[in-house]
């Protein structure tokens, strides 16, 4: 493909998790040739990227984000032949390939870890965060994690403790040691070499701990939310000063852009951070030598964004960073599906969508939203996530938006798998949403998707201009998009069910988005979730 070092600019996405994307050998789960086969789907989407969540081998604890080879496939998946080939295809098809780098922690079957965790005085002895005990036998700091209790695990080889923010079974790389920022640097070049455009960083603002092992303070209750951790979780209890988010990072940072800089590819990172997520954003993505891009989880909350609350963050934006680049999102594998999530109706989908394609910055898709595929209702009995099944029945996990591809409406397996039953049960309720029930429907969501992401390349300035500051008026949320040239579009959205008000702005305009069902120049009224957007004549 062509070498555009500025490829991700303003890009469009599309989020692929292997094990739920096709089957390519009936064993139920979701592979490398399956999602190489599918590519098609993504092509005519218009998307401009995809980004494949791990694949690299595994014991699969929390499916595939807990490493133990990051060089190679693992079986479930394929071989490193068919990800040269998955590579191969996308690139003939115009769609350049991110994939899911997870480097904050490993597998503990990891052969690092393994020998690691030996003894106190082995070559890998300080390539993970270990701690002695407090005098009275507990872990050294009062760090949490987030699929819940401590983040310490108590190791009996070494008569020490471990961290891990995540599960148990993956331990924290300490980043402190450069042995290991090279390790993970030449596992990067590793993919760099073999094709790959770019990387979506898990957990980017984990990567450091705080080095003198300082307790985190309470976080007050008026200021606790759930953006980062469900609300039955007591992560939410603390401020996460010590355990992540650590200024060492920026460094880091630098030299993981100057790995990339020689391929022209690209990185998003993943901020989760409740508190401090917009300002980690802007520091991570700002001056050029750190990732292109982050996307923080402002609009992946569990409350229905208000045009107030989206308007306090692009203030907050143009405030601390206004060169930052984020990247946003609706949905992702890690949140209740957003149909579901706000309880949107078809009206209200699309226009979430326009707005999303409207904004400054670049954008992911999770596979499925193009379908309006609601969350899936997993019984416990058929849960596969450590996270909901710890946290059943007040928190349900992330398998509901994890379920099978709805490719086929005929088949009880929606043309996922060939098998008896996939990984997760098939909702039954996807599939007359499935991309063959939708396909070449005038009217449904997937053609609407498909229009739009060409209304958006057809119009550049929406990838690569400008953005003023928005206004808020009630319900309504409205901005611009700068242009060279003094080219510029207006842009008002009403984010309620009600009609709205609009208020024109002076100047002659003309309507762009009409085929998408825009309102036209010189409407005095917004009906609920419309929108017009509108270039200067």
């Amino acid at each position: 493909m062509e070498k555009n070092p500025d490829w991700w600019r303003g890009a469009v996405i599309y989020q692929i998790y292997p094990r739920s994307f096709q089957d390519s050998n009936g064993d139920g789960i979701g592979d490398l040739p399956g999602i190489a086969a599918r590519l098609d789907h993504v092509a005519r989407l218009g998307a401009d990227a995809i980004w494949i969540s791990p694949f690299f081998t595994s014991p699969m604890k929390d499916f595939g984000y807990d490493v133990s080879d990051y060089r190679d496939v693992d079986p479930m998946f394929g071989t490193l032949a068919d990800f040269d080939a998955l590579v191969a295809r996308a690139h003939d098809l115009g769609i350049r390939v991110m994939i899911d780098l997870v480097l904050s922690h490993s597998s503990d079957r990891h052969p690092w870890f393994r020998e690691s965790r030996a003894s106190r005085d082995n070559p890998r002895a300080d390539w993970y965060v270990w701690a002695d005990p407090r005098p009275d036998g507990t872990p050294p700091t009062n760090w949490l994690s987030i699929f819940g209790g401590s983040a310490w695990a108590w190791d009996a080889r070494r008569e020490q403790y471990y961290l891990h923010n995540f599960l148990a079974s993956q331990p924290d790389l300490n980043f402190h040691n450069p042995e290991v920022q090279a390790a993970l640097l030449e596992a990067t070049r590793f993919w760099l070499e073999r094709g790959v455009d770019g990387f979506r960083l898990d957990t980017i603002n984990f990567y450091f701990h705080d080095k003198n092992l300082r307790d985190n303070p309470p976080l007050p209750p008026e200021e606790r939310n759930d953006r980062t951790a469900p609300k039955v979780n007591p992560y939410n209890h603390q401020m996460h000063l010590f355990d992540k988010s650590r200024p060492e990072n920026l460094e880091f940072l630098r030299k993981f852009r100057s790995v990339l800089a020689p391929y022209g590819a690209a990185a998003v990172g993943e901020v989760g951070d409740a508190e401090r997520g917009l300002q980690i954003m802007a520091e991570y993505t700002s001056g050029g030598d750190k990732v292109q891009m982050c996307y923080p989880f402002e609009l992946l909350q569990p409350a229905r964004v208000s045009a107030e609350a989206l308007g306090r963050t692009f203030a907050q934006l143009a405030a601390e960073a206004p060169d930052a680049w984020p990247c946003w999102s609706l949905s992702n594998h890690d949140v209740v599906r957003h149909v579901t999530r706000w309880n949107l109706g078809p009206a209200a989908v699309r226009g979430w969508l326009v707005l999303l394609l409207s904004l400054r910055g670049s954008v992911c898709l999770y596979q499925g939203e193009e379908l309006g595929l609601p969350e899936a209702d997993v019984a416990f009995e058929d849960l596969q996530d450590p996270y909901g099944i710890e946290f059943w029945p007040e928190f349900k996990g992330r398998d509901g938006c994890r379920t099978p591809m709805a490719w086929r409406r005929d088949d009880e397996q929606a043309g996922f798998t060939t098998a008896a039953r996939a990984w997760l049960p098939v909702a039954p309720a996807h599939l007359p949403l499935s991309v063959a029930a939708q396909e070449g429907e005038a009217g449904s969501l997937l053609e609407f998707y498909r229009a739009a992401l060409a209304w958006r390349r057809a119009h550049p300035i929406l990838s690569q201009g400008g953005m003023g500051a928005p206004t808020v008026s009630g319900d309504t949320f409205a901005f611009t998009r700068e242009g060279p040239g003094g080219s510029c579009l207006f842009c008002i959205f009403n984010l309620g069910d009600d009609p709205a008000p609009l208020d024109s702005p002076a100047g002659s305009w003309r309507d762009i988005a009409g085929d998408l069902g825009g309102v036209a120049p010189g409407t005095r009224t917004l009906p609920g979730w419309g929108f017009a957007i509108w270039a200067g004549a």
